[in-house]
C-alpha cells in the first residue's frame, strides 16, 4: 500500500464525516466504535480510510485477519469457491470443503479423543452449541466461568462473560445456574486464590456433581488481555477430572495461532474437552467451529444445527489460513510477537533508561503482558487507557481498549520486525503526547500490577 500523503489532514475527513452521519441515522447505537475510522481498503498490516488515510493496523479486526488483509491465497481460495456454489446448508447436505476443513481442525485440536467437528459463525454460536453439548454428554446443569472472561453476548454465552457490566445490565434473568470465580492475576490473586474460591462454591451453592463443565480462556481477551500463572489451566484440567466436569476451553481470540501457537492451551500442555474457535479461523469470513471428542459428540440428528454454519466460502478461506498458520505465520507470531513484547517491555528496564525505548512502567502505562501477537498495555486508568487509543489514531496505528484500562495490540500474524518496531515508535509517541496531557499532578499510582476488571 503507498505510503500516506495526507499526513497534514485533518481525521476525520469529510468522506468519512459523511459516512459517520448516515450510520448514526440507522445503526444500532449499541456498536462501541473507539475513533471515526471508516475503512476502504487494506493489504497485510495496513489499512486506507475513505479520505486516503493510510494506516498501520494493530487490531486485525479484532483479532480476525490472522493473514492480514486480502492475503491473495485466501482471496484466490474465496473466489475460486464463489465461482462454483455459495451456499448449501451443510446442516442439511454435503459438500467437500466443509470435510476437508473438518479433517484438517480435528488432525491438530488438542481436545481428548477422536475429534468431532461442529460449525458456526460466531464466537458466541461456538459457546451456545458447548453449553448445549456439556448439558447433553454430562447430564449436568450448571456451569463454571471467570470474572473477567468475555465469551459472547448472545444469552447462554452473555451468562458466561463478566467482563464489563453494561454487557448484561437490562439482559436479565440470563442463564440459570451458571457460576463465576477469580481469575488468578496479579491484581486478582494466584492459582491457589481461584482454587480455593471454586471451593468454597463447591462447598456452598456449587455441588461439584453437578458441574457441567468449567468454561476458561486460555488468555482474557476482552477482560484486559490477560495471561494466567502457568500453573492455572493445569489446575482446572485437574479439578474437571476430578470432578467429572468438562473442560471447555474457549480459544475464539487467542487461537488460530495467535499467541505463537496455533492454540493458547498448547504453551501449558493442556488438552481440552471442547474447543471452542472463531475470529481468526477464516481471516475474515464468518466462521467457528466447537471441537470434542466423538465419545461427547453423540447427540441426535436434529439436536443442534445451523444453516450458515460452515458455509463454503468461509470453509476455503480457513483452509488457506490453515495452510499460511502451517507454512510460518504461527512461528512469525511468536518471533515478532516475542521483539515486540521486548521492545515495549524491555526484560531488564534499567536497560532502557529514562528516555530510552519501551513502556512498562512509564506513565501512565503501568504494565505490558501477552503471548505471541496478543500484547496487552495496562493503563493506570479507563480515561488513560481511552487517551492512548485516541493518540494513537491520530498518529495513523489502529488499537483497540480491552478490559477497564488495557490498550489491547492484535496485529494480523504477518507483521514484520520493521513494521513491530514502526507501531512501537507510534505508540511510544502517543503514551508521551498522554504524559504530556495529563501532566506531573496525574495521580499514576504503582506500577507493574495487572488490572482487575
Amino acid at each position: 500500500m503507498q505510503t500516506d500523503a495526507h499526513t497534514a489532514d485533518a481525521m476525520p475527513g469529510p468522506r468519512a464525516q459523511a459516512i459517520i452521519a448516515r450510520d448514526a441515522a440507522v445503526m444500532s447505537p449499541s456498536l462501541t466504535r473507539p475513533y471515526p475510522f471508516v475503512m476502504a481498503e487494506g493489504r497485510g498490516v495496513w489499512v486506507r480510510d475513505v479520505d486516503g488515510h493510510v494506516y498501520l493496523d494493530f487490531t486485525a479486526g479484532v483479532a480476525v485477519a490472522t493473514t492480514g488483509h486480502c492475503h491473495p491465497r485466501v482471496v484466490a481460495a474465496v473466489q475460486e469457491q464463489a465461482a462454483r456454489f455459495l451456499h448449501m446448508a451443510g446442516t442439511d447436505f454435503y459438500y467437500e470443503v466443509q470435510v476437508a476443513l473438518a479433517e484438517r481442525l480435528a488432525a491438530i485440536a488438542p481436545v481428548r479423543g477422536r475429534p468431532r467437528v461442529f460449525f458456526g459463525n460466531s464466537g458466541t454460536e461456538a459457546i451456545e452449541g458447548a453449553i448445549k453439548l456439556a448439558r447433553y454428554a454430562t447430564g449436568r446443569p450448571n456451569l463454571l466461568a471467570f470474572i473477567g472472561g468475555f465469551h459472547g453476548r448472545t444469552l447462554g454465552a452473555l451468562s458466561l462473560t463478566a467482563s464489563k457490566a453494561v454487557q448484561r445490565d437490562g439482559f436479565g434473568p440470563l442463564l440459570p445456574g451458571v457460576f463465576h470465580a477469580p481469575y488468578p492475576s496479579a491484581a486478582r490473586g494466584d492459582t491457589a486464590d481461584s482454587l480455593a474460591a471454586i471451593e468454597r462454591l463447591f462447598a456452598t451453592v456449587l455441588p461439584p456433581r453437578s458441574l457441567a463443565a468449567i468454561v476458561v480462556e486460555p488468555v482474557q481477551g476482552e477482560g484486559g488481555y490477560v495471561v494466567p500463572p502457568p500453573d492455572f489451566l493445569p489446575a482446572l484440567r485437574a479439578l474437571c477430572d476430578r470432578t467429572g466436569a468438562l473442560l471447555v476451553v474457549d480459544e475464539v481470540q487467542s487461537g488460530m495461532g495467535r499467541t505463537g501457537r496455533m492454540f493458547a492451551i498448547e504453551h501449558w500442555g493442556v488438552e481440552a474437552d471442547i474447543l471452542c474457535l472463531a475470529k481468526g479461523l477464516a481471516s475474515g469470513l464468518p466462521l467457528s467451529a466447537f471441537i470434542a471428542g466423538d465419545h461427547l459428540m453423540t447427540w441426535p440428528p436434529g439436536a443442534h444445527g445451523n444453516t450458515f454454519g460452515g458455509n463454503p466460502l468461509a470453509c476455503a478461506a480457513a483452509l488457506a489460513t490453515l495452510d499460511l498458520l502451517e507454512e510460518g505465520l504461527v512461528e512469525n507470531a511468536a518471533r515478532v510477537g516475542a521483539y515486540l513484547l521486548a521492545r515495549l517491555a524491555p526484560p531488564r528496564p534499567e536497560a532502557r533508561g529514562p528516555d530510552g525505548p519501551g513502556l512498562a512502567g512509564r506513565a501512565p502505562v503501568r504494565a505490558v503482558r501477552g503471548l505471541g501477537l496478543m500484547i496487552g498495555l495496562e493503563c493506570v486508568d479507563s480515561a488513560a487507557q481511552q487517551a492512548v487509543v485516541a493518540e494513537a489514531f491520530a498518529r495513523r496505528l489502529l488499537t483497540l481498549p480491552a478490559g477497564t484500562a488495557t490498550v489491547r495490540l492484535s496485529p494480523p500474524l504477518v507483521l514484520t520486525e520493521a513494521e513491530a518496531e514502526e507501531g512501537a515508535r507510534r505508540l511510544e509517541a502517543a503514551v508521551a503526547a498522554v504524559a504530556q496531557a495529563r501532566g506531573p499532578a496525574a495521580d499514576d499510582g504503582p506500577h507493574g500490577m495487572e488490572e482487575s476488571p
